[in-house]
């Protein structure tokens, strides 16, 4: 074989591999809260429908990557935090080209409540997440 074509297959197998373990185990993300009401610290109406909504509702944004020019909108992602999970509704970017961290699943307090986190961690938590 030829230097690259194993370069190829070593790269291949693992891009292959990575992809594999971050379905079966979800992306590792920074989640974040956020406000996506009227006046709340979200900034203005959601990118997906243009409309705000409920920090009673279980919705997200994602960051920029993952949001994938509106490819996500109005789909389900699936949350894990220590053992609990939870599914939202993507609503909205968070915009990496504006201050947004990469990484980040940008969460209602909804989420954060249906996920059980304690009080002292709201703001900033580790957890991972896959398309539902």
């Amino acid at each position: 074989m030829k230097q690259s074509t194993v370069i190829f297959v070593v790269l291949f197998s693992t891009l292959f591999v990575s992809s594999i373990h971050a379905h079966l185990n979800g992306l590792k993300a920074t989640m974040t809260i956020n406000s996506f009401e009227k006046g709340g610290d979200g900034g203005g109406p959601s990118e997906c429908d243009g409309q705000y909504h409920s920090d009673n509702t279980l919705i997200v944004a994602l960051s920029t990557r993952w949001y994938n020019h509106g490819q996500r909108c109005h789909k389900f992602i699936k949350i894990n935090y220590k053992d609990r999970s939870v599914k939202a509704k993507v609503v909205d970017e968070c915009d990496s080209t504006r201050g947004c961290k990469n990484d980040i699943v940008d969460a209602s307090k909804a989420v954060w409540k249906a996920l059980r986190v304690p009080k002292s961690e709201w703001g900033l938590t580790s957890v991972t997440w896959s398309d539902a």
